[in-house]
């Protein structure tokens, strides 16, 4: 079994987010994709996300119907802080034998070699890297690391802009599905709040 594995913070999801998990599917083989929202992201610490309750069921909203999208409620569940080798460590204990597979924007490659562990999660997952535009990893070193491509449209979009457009009473209608703006207004998630985060996607 091949499984896809995409963290974020999911705050909220949007096509961006939907796209890159299936051109990897597609691209890849995978089985499946786990869609794994981060309790606290280590790069957004201080940064006041929606409940875990509202992120999860945007999620659920969006993937309903895709069989092959699938959520993990694993760091939700574990509560604190978010590190990638810690699910990965946990992910491969729960699939013995199934080739994970972590997938990552461009940029975020970038700052692979800073993680916890960086070497470890090359041992345990291969890596699937999205192109993001500015974004130049070439040069990028993770020990033992194996890095596969996956090419996607380009949806020059972000979770921070759509909260802001929000807290800024503008329109957010066809970044995400439609199930999950109405949700978004109904329950008056981001309306008095403009991020300062340019590094949420």
């Amino acid at each position: 079994m091949r499984i896809g594995i995409y963290g974020g913070s999911f705050d909220p999801i949007h096509y961006g987010h939907l796209l890159l998990a299936e051109s990897a599917r597609e691209q890849l083989q995978l089985d499946k994709v786990l869609l794994v929202p981060a309790a606290i992201a280590p790069h957004k610490r201080g940064h006041e996300s929606a409940p875990a309750t509202a992120r999860i069921e945007m999620l659920k909203l969006a993937i309903s119907g895709n069989t092959a999208l699938e959520i993990s409620l694993l760091e939700i569940d574990r509560g604190g802080v978010s590190y990638t080798i810690d699910t990965l460590v946990a992910l491969h204990e729960s699939y013995p034998g199934a080739e994970l597979i972590l997938l990552v924007g461009g940029d975020t490659l970038v700052d692979m070699p800073n993680w916890k562990d960086p070497e470890k999660i090359a041992a345990i997952a291969r890596i699937a890297v999205v192109d993001r535009p500015g974004a130049n990893f070439e040069s990028v070193l993770v020990p033992g690391a194996e890095v596969l491509r996956v090419s996607m449209p380009l949806i020059d979009f972000s979770s921070r802009e759509i909260r802001d457009r929000v807290a800024h009473g503008q329109s957010i209608c066809y970044r995400m599905p439609r199930g999950v703006e109405q949700y978004i207004r109904h329950a008056g998630l981001y309306a008095n709040t403009v991020s300062n985060s340019a590094t949420d996607a």
